[in-house]
């Protein structure tokens, strides 16, 4: 009966020490892939130049009175004129977007003494996009001639990136490419595949274009305001993970 407990202990003794070691030998040696293989994390950028070809200006109407009512209907009366000047210049309703409403109470302040209402301030402005830059000087003209007195400012894009984004990358590419060949030369290595890649795009235009005030425009008669758009910077960032071999 002894010879029997002992030889099921012992039994029992190996099948506990042998399952923890098949379980190492079937579970994926974590450590040791790491360093199976050569791996060279880039990064690279293309870019290209380009002419814009559209162009988006903010601009609108302040007006005050003495009551909320009268500064509403001032400047939506104005606004309404604005807006029809936009569209007599060509500029497609769909392009046209209020991006600012406000009607704000105005008040003199006067040292030890509660503040004393005067009246109120009301601004509506729009977001105009201008996909004919021939228009754009126009356009401007023609909404301070029809009563806006704020112009905050004009940027610059493309109607359709697509070319010159397409030309970055090929260019990111092709230099990520030559980095990696770099690399792997100078460290006895080839380059055996790409394993990922990814990528980033940014744009880099000049700074917004000031526009002067109203004011200035309405005291004089004068031609369409010029318009300088510049080069517009499209730019493709990648980043890609390669593997090596010797």
């Amino acid at each position: 009966m002894k010879t029997l407990i002992r030889a099921a202990a012992l039994s029992a003794l190996l099948a506990s020490a042998a399952a923890p070691a098949a379980l190492a030998q079937a579970a994926p040696p974590a450590a040791e892939s790491m360093f199976q293989a050569t791996t060279l994390n880039l990064a690279a950028y293309g870019e290209t130049k380009v002419a814009p070809d559209m162009a988006t200006i903010t601009l609108g109407v302040m007006t005050e009175a003495a009551t909320a009512q009268d500064a509403m209907r001032l400047n939506a009366q104005r606004m309404t004129q604005v807006t029809a000047a936009l569209r007599k210049a060509g500029i497609a309703a769909k392009d046209i977007q209020t991006s600012n409403l406000n009607l704000n109470p105005q008040y003199a302040y006067e040292q030890n003494q509660p503040p004393k209402l005067t009246g109120y301030q009301a601004s509506n402005q729009v977001t105009v996009t201008v996909h004919d830059l021939a228009r754009l000087g126009a356009a401007v003209d023609a909404t301070v001639n029809a009563g806006a007195n704020q112009v905050n400012g004009v940027s610059f894009g493309l109607n359709d990136p697509t070319a010159a984004e397409n030309a970055a990358r090929e260019q990111a590419v092709r230099a990520l490419q030559a980095k990696a060949d770099l690399y792997a030369r100078a460290t006895g290595h080839r380059v055996q595949r790409l394993v990922t890649i990814s990528e980033g795009a940014t744009y880099s235009a000049p700074p917004p274009m000031p526009m002067a005030m109203a004011a200035s425009f309405a005291k004089r008669e004068m031609a369409d305001t010029p318009v300088s758009a510049g080069e517009l910077k499209v730019r493709i960032d990648v980043t890609g993970l390669y593997e090596l071999a010797r």
